[in-house]
């Protein structure tokens, strides 16, 4: 059973491509798991509705920030908006803020295509 499918913006697809190969198949091996148990230790609420997705791998401490999807009742969304290497205990505010900022947009674009009908 999956809780969540998880997609991604341009932002969190850019970040994954310039990792080395094996730090993206854990990424991806993380979100597949945390996709079928939900463990807050791989998927965490931070605030404002933006969760982080974690990965632990080879002393690095991987974060992609997201947030849920609900408005289409056929499947339940994950939406990572963008990725960084996290050097302190806290996530940064400003990241953060840029992850409220792309969802933002996520659902403004998602409307628009609604409204024209796309």
């Amino acid at each position: 059973m999956r809780y969540f499918e998880t997609r991604f913006m341009e932002e969190a697809n850019e970040f994954i491509a310039e990792l080395d190969s094996k730090t993206i198949k854990k990424i991806f091996y993380n979100i597949d798991l945390a996709e079928q148990t939900n463990d807050p230790r791989l998927f965490k609420k931070l605030q404002n509705d933006i969760w982080e997705l974690r990965t632990k791998y080879a002393g690095l401490q991987i974060r992609l920030l997201a947030f849920w999807d609900k408005t289409d009742n056929k499947e339940t969304l994950v939406i990572a908006t963008h990725g960084f290497i996290k050097k302190v205990d806290k996530v940064p505010s400003n990241e953060i803020i840029r992850a409220e900022k792309l969802k933002q947009k996520y659902f403004q674009h998602k409307e628009i295509v609604k409204v024209n009908g796309n």
